[in-house]
This record gives structure tokens, C-alpha cells and sequence, in this order.
């Protein structure tokens, strides 16, 4: 099990950025699947972002392809979600996850997510 958490969240405004970063301890592995999840009020939660810490490959929810990047930081074993463009419906928690094995998607299911962050909230007004 790891431990993930948080930070960067904030306010900004439409067409602002945000970078947010999820410190990672314990034990990760090449087959590790990470990602960034958002939930808004009386949504579901959804995959934004996935990294597969062994290939580095990473995948996009269509709403954010273009404009919101996942990378990694080995060194400082911290996830990252750069977040550019920003729209009053990114508005949400984020989240940070980990899956061990398996496919690396955002589609995959959040419940094949053992590991969760306690989230970091991203308003965006317009």
C-alpha cells in the first residue's frame, strides 16, 4: 500500500493554470498504474489522467486532451498534473490514485484503484 498526497489545488480563472502534485511514499512498482481522478458535485468520479510508472506511457480523458499533462518525477517519487486552459468545468476535487497492474487507462475502473490521495480542490470561475 502507498500513501499519496495532494497539493496545489486553488482558485483561479478561466484560462488560468494550476499544477498539481501527489507525493508518493511506500513501495511503488513498474507495473504500477497512477492517476488523477475529479469529482464535482452529484457527478461520478472520472479518470482525467493515467501514468504506467514502468512504460512512462500515459493516457487523456477527452475533456482534457490538449490542455492538462501527467508526468512523473522519479527522483522525488511525485506525480504531477500540469493543468492549462482551464475551464469553469474542470471545477472538482482531484484526486491522486494508484492501481497495482493491470491496464493503464482512464477508463480503467476507479474501483481497481486501491490507493487514493485525500484530494485537492480546483475551483475555476468564469
Amino acid at each position: 500500500q502507498v500513501r499519496l498526497v495532494e497539493s496545489g489545488g486553488g482558485s483561479v480563472q478561466a484560462g488560468g493554470s494550476l499544477t498539481l502534485s501527489c507525493a508518493v511514499s511506500g513501495l511503488t512498482h513498474s507495473y504500477d498504474c497512477m492517476g488523477w481522478f475529479r469529482q464535482a458535485p452529484g457527478k461520478e468520479r472520472e479518470g482525467v489522467a493515467t501514468f504506467h510508472i514502468g512504460s512512462r506511457i500515459t493516457s487523456y480523458a477527452d475533456s482534457v486532451k490538449g490542455r492538462f499533462t501527467i508526468s512523473r518525477d522519479n527522483s522525488k517519487n511525485t506525480l504531477y498534473l500540469q493543468m492549462n486552459s482551464l475551464k469553469p468545468e474542470d471545477t472538482a476535487m482531484y484526486y491522486c490514485a494508484s492501481a497495482r497492474g493491470g491496464y493503464c487507462y482512464t477508463g480503467r475502473s476507479v474501483a481497481d484503484f486501491g490507493s487514493w490521495g485525500q484530494g485537492t480542490q480546483v475551483t475555476v470561475s468564469s
